[in-house]
């Protein structure tokens, strides 16, 4: 397909629709790039940086009722802690192949396709972009995701461009004058803190 603005009216129709945002991690909550520390003995610790600017969108997803998550191929506890620190409501880790998660997501949620926006920047990405209500992708993502997207950003993964989603998501539902609200009066309400479902391909689950 061939991606449209961000301020397109097609995709401010496809965002109206959205009560659940799923994201990858590592290209688009990070800048992709992954760093190793010493851990215990000769352990190796793999460390991600995240971007202050998503997490305050996220945040505000979740203030105005649209849940989020996170599909990514790779298992990290630093993912578990960001998406625990954001009230995400998933968390799946170790999923190349995205489309299973995405599946069982609906079920237990009962949410349509239509109802979920996704961002990715890689091929493993494209299956569920292809799926999804409202398909996005970070300005860097690779042109075969850009293709797939309905909404590309102008910011590169992990330096705001799931901030940039959040925004226009935020701001087709007509949320956006409560937000300047709250930037007005300094009062933010309390992150809700639903039931973090984490399942790990490596076989281990947890709800935390």
């Amino acid at each position: 397909m061939d991606h449209e603005t961000m301020n397109s009216k097609t995709n401010a129709d496809r965002a109206k629709k959205i009560k659940l945002f799923l994201m990858d991690v590592d290209g688009v909550l990070t800048d992709g790039k992954m760093y190793y520390l010493p851990g215990r003995g000769r352990e190796m610790v793999e460390v991600k940086a995240f971007h202050s600017l998503d997490g305050i969108g996220l945040r505000l997803l979740n203030q105005f009722g649209i849940l989020t998550g996170v599909i990514t191929g790779r298992e990290s506890p630093g993912t578990e802690e960001r998406a625990r620190g954001l009230g995400m409501s998933y968390a799946y880790q170790g999923f190349l192949s995205k489309l299973e998660p995405l599946r069982r997501i609906l079920a237990a949620t009962g949410l349509a396709p239509e109802n979920v926006a996704y961002m990715g920047d890689d091929w493993t990405d494209i299956p569920v972009l292809r799926a999804a209500g409202l398909a996005c992708a970070p300005g860097n993502a690779l042109p075969e995701v850009k293709k797939a997207s309905h909404l590309v950003t102008r910011k590169e993964g992990g330096l705001g461009a799931v901030r940039e989603a959040c925004d226009f998501l935020l701001k087709s539902q007509g949320h956006w004058g409560r937000v300047m609200e709250c930037v007005e009066t300094a009062h933010w309400p309390p992150i809700k803190q639903p039931a973090l479902h984490i399942v790990r391909a490596s076989g281990i689950r947890g709800r935390k």
